[in-house]
């Protein structure tokens, strides 16, 4: 279930009032996270693709990425997944590797692993605190059920970054559709709007 965070445009605090009325008239905010193994290629355009999309569809999300490994820790990401963002129009130069933290899975709402390994290390390393309805690969988004995976493009060329992009952005154009029409239409109560979004 996710737990989105409706606040009034003018930042005031959200009280139940506020569930009363029109959420679209609202500023709904989600916290996404993007994991793949090493926060170096895959999850870093992830996160530029769906913050791009998401403030060019006027939606105040909070998108971030990690690695369950800490090789690249601290590191900007690869310069491959740079240049491709740079060609579709986006910077992620400024992005910092880091580590994902069981903690990560109090403070966002969805949390969108790479692959099935990536999947796996997140609930090993979230231990006590896995919640399994908040994490799910990534194009389970566009082909639910099929379990594909992106393929790690670190040990071959710039065509993997490309054909990485490529699903990605075909992932989170979904995401983006599926939760923008959420906060625009929906009238219902807090209770059965997270519902929904479950």
């Amino acid at each position: 279930m996710f737990q989105i965070r409706c606040v009034q445009p003018n930042n005031s605090t959200t009280t139940e009032t506020i569930f009363r009325k029109t959420v679209g008239v609202y500023l709904c905010r989600m916290k996404i996270l993007m994991v793949c193994l090493g926060n170096i290629c895959r999850s870093p355009l992830a996160e530029g693709i769906l913050q791009d999309k998401a403030t060019k569809a006027g939606l105040h999300w909070t998108v971030d990425s990690a690695g369950t490994s800490s090789y690249h820790e601290g590191d900007p990401p690869h310069y491959l997944s740079q240049k491709v963002a740079r060609l579709h129009g986006f910077d992620i130069s400024k992005q910092i590797c880091r580590r994902f933290v069981k903690q990560d899975i109090l403070h966002f709402d969805k949390v969108y692993a790479m692959d099935k390994e990536v999947y796996a290390d997140i609930q090993r390393m979230s231990e006590e605190l896995w919640d399994a309805r908040k994490t799910s690969l990534i194009m389970d988004e566009v082909s639910p059920g099929q379990h594909i995976e992106v393929p790690d493009p670190w040990f071959g060329g710039e065509d993997g970054y490309h054909l990485v992009f490529d699903m990605l952005n075909k992932a989170c154009e979904v995401i983006v559709k599926r939760y923008k029409n959420q906060k625009s239409s929906s009238k219902e109560s807090p209770q059965n709007l997270t519902s929904n979004l479950s």
